[in-house]
């Protein structure tokens, strides 16, 4: 008898998910369980297992042994064995020794916030750049976890002859090839970083403004970059669908083209591992011209999310990774208005665009409100110059933007925009031919 596909695959591994909570200290820190709860099933399903059992436990005090009660311990091992559950997936940060001891009271596998953030980012990771980032972050975790895992064994000795000093145990062997392997990944990612610094200064040769797409993971940023750019991004219904940043070069409705990234997305409680990971994933938004917030206006946190991104580029601006003058260069992108009842439906304000990048709603709003901002940040200058000037007006159409042409018969008169520092760079080249100057 033939034996049918569902006869020959693999059970998937029955998970449960437990959010240990307690009152946050702060009031802008408040978020309802429920809503973290959901995040952190999607977090888990996203990795391909199969969430059986879901459950919200409060903290009364925080146990140095278990981070659980012990009567909450009792209740959940039993429900695991009820439910026949393979990995507890505690959202929350766990030492090394409460992970050991929940694993040996539960009777199957436990793995905490950092550790499934790992596993995903380990999953998606497609380029050169992030294997090389999420290896490191797996390194950098794995070195805290090293605190007595090996005390079983004895110290052995070492040196030469009979008077050989102690050796080293095996904790310290692994500690010392971790360490190694990181130094080396430290090294291979600076050269990815000097990389991309030259693919940046080479855009701004050309020069293409950038657009980078910032905000909460599953917010839609990669399908808002599909529907922009006409490009086959994966783009799921996942948390953290996107780990690699991606570019393409879009036309706005003014004729100027510009290069739209799309970034990796910010999560709440990041591990601190991941933070060092992946700078130079966030590189490209420091580069920036224009930043989209992209929100999911329909998820019940879109408030906590959005203060949860702010927070991040906040912290980026501490770590002089982003000029103090970044949240001019915002546009909030209110995203899946379709849910909500359209882009008419959402309230807005402070220059928001309300879209549904699935539908395409709202999205000739959102190119529009890129040129204005792009022609806002310009600056406008006339110039007078010789008519036998032809390398530097070549170099005005190509750089900047003409807005205005008048030939005379010994000279020409031209208006025109440019970016940041172009003004400067076409008058050390060619001299100073100003006329007036102003702003867009």
């Amino acid at each position: 008898m033939a034996t049918t596909s569902t006869e020959t695959a693999i059970p998937a591994t029955r998970a449960a998910v437990i959010l240990p909570w307690e009152k946050p200290e702060r009031e802008h820190d408040v978020r309802t369980a429920e809503a973290r709860l959901e995040e952190a099933v999607g977090l888990t399903s996203s990795i391909g297992l199969v969430v059986v059992m879901k459950a919200v436990l409060l903290l009364r005090a925080r146990r140095p042994a278990t981070l659980l009660g012990s009567g909450q311990v009792e209740s959940l091992r039993e429900a695991v064995a009820e439910k026949e559950v393979k990995v507890v997936v505690i959202d929350a940060r766990l030492s090394p020794g409460q992970q050991r001891n929940l694993e040996k009271a539960l009777g199957c596998k436990v793995i905490d916030r950092t550790g499934l953030i790992l596993d995903i980012f380990g999953a998606r990771a497609a380029t050169r750049e992030g294997s090389l980032q999420v290896e490191l972050a797996h390194l950098e975790y794995q070195r805290s976890r090293l605190v007595r895992l090996w005390t079983h064994l004895e110290r052995q000795r070492g040196g030469f002859g009979f008077l050989g000093g102690p050796g080293e145990t095996q904790i310290e062997a692994d500690r010392r090839m971790i360490g190694d392997r990181i130094v080396r990944l430290k090294r291979e990612l600076e050269q990815v970083r000097r990389t991309r610094g030259l693919h940046r200064s080479a855009r701004k040769r050309v020069p293409f403004p950038v657009v980078a797409l910032v905000g909460y993971t599953n917010a839609g940023k990669s399908t808002l970059f599909n529907a922009l750019t006409g490009a086959s991004v994966y783009a799921q219904n996942q948390l953290f669908a996107t780990l690699d940043p991606t570019m393409r070069a879009i036309q706005l409705p003014s004729g100027r083209r510009v290069i739209l990234s799309d970034t990796v997305g910010f999560i709440s409680e990041l591990p601190t591992e991941l933070i060092a990971a992946f700078r130079a994933t966030l590189e490209e938004v420091s580069e920036a011209d224009i930043i989209l917030h992209v929100r999911d206006i329909a998820h019940p946190d879109s408030d906590a999310q959005k203060a949860d991104v702010l927070g991040v580029l906040g912290d980026m601006e501490r770590d002089h990774m982003l000029d103090g003058d970044w949240r001019s260069r915002v546009i909030e992108v209110l995203n899946k208005a379709d849910l909500v009842g359209g882009p008419d439906a959402v309230s807005h304000a402070n220059g928001a665009v309300p879209i549904s990048a699935i539908t395409g709603d709202g999205l000739p709003e959102l190119m529009a409100a890129i040129d204005e901002h792009m022609a806002h940040a310009m600056e406008v200058v006339s110039y007078r110059l010789p008519a036998e000037a032809g390398a530097a007006i070549a170099w005005l159409y190509e750089h900047g933007e003409v807005t205005e042409r008048k030939d005379h018969d010994l000279e020409v008169e031209i208006v025109a925009r440019f970016r940041d520092g172009d003004r400067a760079r076409f008058e050390n080249q060619f001299g100073n031919f100003l006329v007036e100057e102003g702003k867009s």
